[in-house]
């Protein structure tokens, strides 16, 4: 694994949380989804001078990518109306680096030395520790959990993917820059049904400013994901983006003043754990 993939894979994670937290506090969630999509390609647009062709071997994994993606944005707005961020975002994202590790185990892909699996088990057990609070959580409402587990398997399938698919076409910008391009219009067309031409006019007008910032750091920040996978194993660089809970647990506390206890404060040790773990593999 190169040098700085570590410090820019922690770097996308407080990316991802930010994102993450400002689609939480914001108002319509599915349009601000949708407008950050919207940014993410307008983005890709100007990237694409950049960036080679993506060649043939590539479209695929990306064809399903975006079949992945789209599930695991709906996915993701319904869960956030469930639940709290400090609760929902945990499983959902703890819950992927397990699934990834063990899809690239059967696809024969990745295969993770033994100090590389403890540092995804110790990151994905302290994440979802964060999440529970002792299981109190899973036993009031079920709900929230649950959908935040079948958002994971969206994770999953589309970091898998996307990891290959980079791979296959050897060029990462090429294939992050069409990603957020195509990634767009399912989620323009699904917004529009759902809340109508003047709905969606009038909720971009009022968020514009907040999904702009929240579209440049979901393409900075997952476009260092994509370049990453194609320098370390994948299931290893889901598992250190993953560690954006620690700064989505910050920003739950801090900003959208969500209750944190001391259960979650050493959850986070357990994810620090499989950090220094990995760093000393």
């Amino acid at each position: 694994m190169g040098e700085w993939v570590v410090p820019l894979v922690l770097l996308a994670a407080v990316m991802h949380a930010g994102w993450n937290s400002l689609l939480k506090g914001g108002g319509d969630r599915l349009v601000g989804i949708t407008m950050l999509n919207v940014w993410c390609a307008v983005a890709g647009l100007f990237l694409l001078p950049f960036a080679g062709p993506l060649p043939p071997a590539a479209w695929p994994y990306l064809a399903a990518s975006l079949g992945f993606h789209t599930a695991y944005q709906v996915f993701l707005v319904r869960t956030y109306r469930l639940g709290d961020l400090s609760q929902v975002y945990p499983v959902a994202r703890g819950a992927a680096p397990p699934l990834v590790a063990l899809t690239g185990l059967l696809l024969g892909t990745d295969m993770l030395r033994p100090a590389e699996g403890l540092a995804v088990l110790l990151i994905a057990a302290g994440i979802a520790a964060l999440a529970l609070r002792g299981g109190a959580g899973l036993r009031t409402d079920p709900r929230p959990v649950l959908m935040a587990l079948a958002t994971a398997s969206f994770i999953a399938g589309y970091t898998t993917v996307d990891g290959l698919g980079a791979r296959a076409g050897g060029d990462s910008v090429s294939y992050t820059a069409w990603l957020f391009i195509l990634n767009a219009p399912p989620m323009v067309a699904l917004a529009w049904a759902r809340r109508g031409a003047a709905g969606l006019w009038q909720a971009m007008r009022a968020g514009w400013r907040c999904d702009l910032v929240g579209g440049a750091m979901a393409l900075t920040g997952y476009g260092i994901a994509i370049w990453a996978m194609t320098h370390a194993p994948i299931a290893l660089v889901a598992a250190l983006r993953e560690t954006s809970v620690i700064f989505a647990l910050l920003i739950a506390k801090l900003w959208l003043k969500e209750p944190v206890g001391r259960w979650r404060a050493g959850s986070a040790l357990l994810v620090l754990a499989g950090i220094a773990t990995l760093r000393l593999a």
